[in-house]
């Protein structure tokens, strides 16, 4: 039975405990300081964005082609509904969220290796190991995946050539002619062109890791996986979320490679590409509209479960 301690008599009772964290007057000065320099470009960028995103919402709710503009009709919702019960939206949304999680999670394994490559490398050789790891990152997307076209295209690249002692693999050997065989190129481009984003991203994490720690963890006899599953990992978990939930975002809205590549032929449309043939291929611009409108409620989402799922407080500064 537990029992319950009163206050003496004539004891001065205790202040109510704030346990919310307070905030210094060094943080509100540096919050301060972050929102004047960022302030400017951020209302500029508001205001070129809000524009097209406000247009796209109006003209989702009208049935509108440019073939026949005087014919613009409000029908609200409609547009919506028709792309909802079409099995091309659903195709095109496993389309992409198949290239997102493949490409993600394998840029997530290899970019927190190179990560480490490039934290452990000798003094010496960090500069030319990280700038020979961050070439992939500066080609161009459109140059990248016409660079992966060509080497794997039946007539014109060297794929099928190296390759042919593979099992599957011959001289006429056709990788865009297939759904699985196309989308596999795909993500091999994506993994080479954007892996580099990522181990950058990590790499910024790495070097927050305290060393007290990790010499800490030695001395107490833990082993390297240990020391990175329960130092490492833990101590840099704000970085892997930026560099998941950016890259997850990037990769969710594919469209140069697929364009390049495919063309969203064999069932490798995604969902911007179905918004570029619905909008500028058929002129459909409600339809169309409603496309990109579903596609930016999905990004909404998908930042919405990462930072919940994350649960990483960003606005927290070290050394207070």
């Amino acid at each position: 039975m537990s029992t319950t301690t009163m206050p003496e008599a004539g004891a001065t009772p205790l202040p109510p405990t704030d346990h919310r964290a307070t905030i210094s007057d060094r943080s509100r000065a540096e919050r301060k300081l972050g929102w004047m320099l960022a302030g400017p470009a951020f209302v500029v960028m508001l205001l070129v964005t809000a524009y097209p995103i406000l247009q796209a919402v109006y003209d989702s709710l009208f049935d509108y082609r440019l073939t026949d503009p005087d014919k613009r009709s409000f029908t609200g919702l409609s547009n919506y509904g028709v792309i909802l019960t079409d099995q091309i939206w659903w195709t095109s949304l496993g389309v992409t969220a198949f290239i997102t999680v493949v490409t993600v999670a394998v840029e997530l394994v290899l970019g927190f290796a190179l990560a480490l490559v490039m934290v452990k490398a000798w003094r010496a050789l960090r500069a030319p190991v990280r700038a020979a790891i961050l070439i992939p990152y500066a080609v161009i997307t459109v140059v990248s995946a016409f660079a992966w076209q060509f080497a794997f295209s039946a007539d014109s690249g060297f794929v099928n050539s190296w390759f042919a002692w593979l099992p599957g693999v011959s001289a006429d050997t056709d990788w865009f002619g297939g759904t699985w065989s196309a989308l596999f190129v795909v993500c091999l481009a994506e993994i080479w062109k954007t892996t580099p984003f990522i181990s950058l991203l990590l790499l910024a994490g790495l070097a927050q890791v305290p060393e007290v720690l990790q010499e800490a963890a030695k001395v107490d006899g833990a082993t390297w996986w240990q020391r990175m599953w329960k130092v490492t990992i833990p101590n840099m978990k704000a970085a892997i979320m930026v560099a998941l939930l950016f890259r997850t975002l990037d990769a969710f809205r594919v469209f140069d490679s697929i364009f390049v590549m495919t063309g969203g032929a064999n069932s490798t449309e995604t969902v911007s590409f179905l918004a570029y043939r619905q909008t500028i291929s058929r002129l459909e611009i409600g339809l169309g509209s409603a496309v990109s409108v579903l596609l930016f409620i999905c990004v909404i989402l998908i930042c919405g479960l990462f930072i919940k799922g994350f649960k990483v407080d960003l606005s927290q500064t070290r050394g207070e």
